[in-house]
């Protein structure tokens, strides 16, 4: 029998490795979806009223935003639109975003063991959580449903445009949860620092009040807040316009929402190598 000559050519290109993680990205997209599925289904494992956790969380915040800021200290609604809505279109889109950021945060960490046995795109996992918290959003999403039945409010075409506010927060979660998750391989006092920037960032967005509140002259450093932009973008959609959108602030948070989302995968690629060693 012949012998084959079995000689091929190792060709390495600049930039070769780079092109071949986004491929690889989608090569394991199967992964992703099991880990989002696999969180899903873990989430509310043992406890006693499962995915209603997903309505009661928000929904309790609500109620006391609304007693505090409302009844308490009698800030004002926009237009004819009920208190409890406005809170309400603000509290889906935060509770979305920090609860995302936290679990993302933390996601590396968590899932250590994968990290140091086998090969994959390490973003996919904090991604996948993300999504996650996407289900959880839909679902808190029918409370809005219920208020605006209970309130008879009827909104208006705008609210087509939510999905386009909801792109934009989660890309805010992606892009800050990114950027903690590499940090936090290295340094473990994150898990106790999220929590806090959590807390302190439900007061400096408005979820309780409305932006109309914060004096002109200070609404563009407010808005350095990506979030602020996306809270508003929320009322705006859900009230049917009766909420205004402080144009130059939200530009401004969306810029900042792409300049964190990009540099966080930057930051995240550079640390990536270097998460199995150190985790």
């Amino acid at each position: 029998m012949a012998e084959q000559n079995n000689e091929f050519d190792l060709v390495v290109e600049p930039g070769r490795s780079e092109k071949n993680y986004w491929n690889d990205l989608w090569r394991f997209r199967e992964l992703f979806m099991f880990l989002a599925w696999r969180d899903i289904l873990v989430r509310y494992k043992q406890t006693a009223i499962g995915l209603s956790w997903s309505l009661i969380r928000p929904f309790l915040t609500m109620i006391i935003m609304v007693a505090v800021f409302n009844r308490v200290a009698k800030l004002p609604s926009d237009g004819n639109v009920p208190y409890a809505i406005m809170v309400y279109g603000a509290m889906l889109p935060w509770t979305f975003f920090s609860t995302a950021f936290s679990e993302a945060s933390q996601s590396l960490v968590t899932n250590s063991n994968m990290l140091t046995k086998i090969y994959f795109p390490r973003l996919i996992i904090p991604a996948s959580t993300v999504i996650v918290n996407f289900v959880d959003f839909l679902i808190s999403f029918l409370i809005l449903v219920g208020l605006m039945i209970w309130y008879h409010f009827v909104p208006s075409l705008t609210i087509l445009y939510l999905p386009l506010f909801l792109g934009l927060a989660l890309l805010c979660s992606m892009g800050a949860g990114l950027y903690v998750a590499a940090l936090n391989v290295k340094y473990r006092d994150f898990r106790y620092i999220v929590p806090f920037v959590v807390q302190f960032g439900l007061y400096v967005s408005p979820v309780g009040y409305s932006i109309n509140t914060i004096p002109e002259k200070w609404r563009m450093l407010y808005s350095v807040n990506p979030m602020v932009g996306v809270i508003d973008g929320f009322r705006w959609s859900i009230s049917g316009g009766q909420s205004t959108i402080y144009m130059p602030g939200f530009l401004l948070s969306t810029g900042v929402i792409f300049v964190l989302l990009i540099f966080s995968i930057w930051y995240f690629r550079k640390m990536e190598k270097s998460f199995a060693d150190v985790i």
